[in-house]
């Protein structure tokens, strides 16, 4: 499946299935408009429940009411997404994670999302999290880092959880 545009969606199958797993958060195998509208709520959005019914109109392929990982899949592959959508969701889960809006990405503000998401993991481990993404050595996670962690261009292997 060769594509001449980079994609901005993650590409690892396990990355895909990591997040999956995220958002699965009873570990039923599938993703409710409940659960995803909890995770976004958990990261800081005020995403309206008619926005979180219109994302699981869109990934739902199979309009079963939930999302598996199939579909999940399909959706962080950029399947039928035009490339431009694809710059604005990643745009988004940025913004997500930038509590101050400062367009970066603290080790602190990554620990407070990572906590609310019910990760144990102190300041210090979010500091290395950045650290080994962190391409111009100050200490924060940019947009252009944060895409290019979420492409996996550089194909480091994060052991990161959600």
């Amino acid at each position: 499946m060769a594509n001449s545009k980079p994609s901005i969606y993650l590409q690892n199958t396990e990355e895909v299935k990591k997040v999956f797993e995220c958002f699965d958060t009873n570990g039923d195998g599938k993703i409710s408009a409940d659960e995803l509208g909890g995770v976004l709520k958990a990261l800081g959005s005020d995403t309206s429940p008619d926005e979180v019914a219109r994302m699981m109109e869109e990934i739902d392929t199979d309009k079963d009411g939930h999302v598996n990982l199939q579909e999940f899949a399909a959706f962080c592959s950029g399947e039928g997404d035009p490339y431009s959508s694809a710059e604005k969701e990643l745009q988004e889960a940025f913004e997500l994670y930038d509590q101050d809006h400062n367009g970066k990405i603290s080790a602190v503000e990554l620990h407070q999302i990572l906590k609310r998401l019910g990760e144990r993991c102190s300041v210090e481990d979010c500091a290395g999290m950045i650290k080994s993404v962190d391409s111009n050595g100050d200490g924060y996670v940019s947009f252009d880092e944060f895409k290019k962690m979420m492409t996996n261009n550089n194909n480091n292997n994060s052991n990161a959880k959600c």
